[in-house]
């Protein structure tokens, strides 16, 4: 920090999520406007220093390249899909070096992935966004994670991307220049609260399916924590103090569909969300959604979603924010 002024470099990677940067550069804009003077600088940076496209196919112009980058300072890993693909052995040893020299390390949306790889993102718990977790929970047993907003460690602060990266980089504001000041920076972004590090990332059920039965949400909770091994009707129904036929009512009633029916969309949309953002074989999609096989899921898939998981995977992926 010279003369009161913290600089945060960015590295932005190959389909970073252009949402989840602009949610934590321009809290630091608003910062300097707030404060009358300029209590922060940024830096982009890209491996090789070229332009890099964000997921929405936009290319963002950057600064210097990362082996320019050094501590201490904070450095911020902004990613997307496909993580592992975007950073080369050059990139993951630059990383090290920083967190080596005392640098702090932030990663938004998939950004922690990489971390991971270069053996820098802390003993935990880390933040993912929620549809990459299953997958980072598998790859790195040993690094805890949380399903919520963001979390802020004493070297490592992560988020899960879109707009949690702006609560977290709001709360460290809170932190470094006083609740007030961030108060009035969120106030900027039509933001009427800082939403704290440990809400969830997702909808509650009872919003995200616009039903308020408790039988049905806790069967469909029970549905989504068994993905990889299906639970069978009976056994649903044993667990929620219900009889099969009553479960079969509620959910022609709540939902108009079969509970088995339903659990299978979930299975086969978790399949396409993998699809989409993994280079996992199809064999093993399958299995982590409880298909028998590969041919099992790609039925499934052709029937929910007109198309076979190869063709599927050979599109560009829709843009996570």
């Amino acid at each position: 920090m010279a003369d009161g002024i913290e600089t945060v470099d960015f590295l932005l990677v190959e389909g970073f999520s252009a949402l989840a940067f602009f949610s934590a550069v321009e809290p630091l804009r608003v910062a300097n406007r707030i404060a009358g003077r300029t209590i922060f600088a940024w830096r982009l940076h890209a491996e090789d220093g070229v332009p890099v496209a964000a997921s929405s196919g936009m290319r963002f112009p950057v600064d210097r390249a990362l082996a320019e980058v050094t501590a201490p300072g904070t450095l911020i890993v902004c990613a997307g899909f496909r993580p592992d693909k975007a950073i080369g052995r050059a990139g993951l040893a630059t990383l090290r070096r920083f967190a080596h020299d005392g640098g702090r390390l932030g990663a938004l949306d998939t950004g922690v992935e990489i971390l991971a790889r270069a053996g820098v993102a802390g003993r935990g718990p880390v933040a993912i966004h929620w549809e990459a977790a299953p997958e980072f929970r598998e790859r790195w047993a040993d690094i805890p994670v949380t399903d919520a907003l963001y979390a802020i460690g004493e070297r490592v602060f992560t988020c899960a991307g879109g707009t949690a990266a702006l609560d977290m980089m709001l709360e460290r504001l809170a932190d470094s220049h006083g609740r007030a000041f961030a108060h009035a920076v969120s106030e900027q972004f039509i933001h009427d609260r800082i939403r704290r590090a440990g809400e969830a990332q997702r909808m509650a059920l009872d919003r995200r399916l616009a039903v308020r039965n408790r039988a049905v949400l806790g069967v469909i909770a029970m549905m989504e924590a068994h993905l990889d091994a299906p639970l069978a009707s009976p056994a649903l129904a044993a667990r929620a103090g219900l009889s099969v036929r009553q479960v079969e009512r509620l959910f022609d009633t709540h939902l108009g569909m079969a509970p088995q029916d339903y659990y299978r969309r979930l299975r086969v949309e978790r399949a396409r969300a993998l699809i989409e953002t993994t280079d996992l074989k199809v064999l093993d999609i399958a299995l982590a959604t409880g298909f028998d096989s590969a041919s099992a899921l790609a039925r499934t898939f052709r029937r929910t979603f007109g198309a076979s998981p190869g063709s599927l995977r050979k599109q560009s992926p829709s843009p996570r924010p």
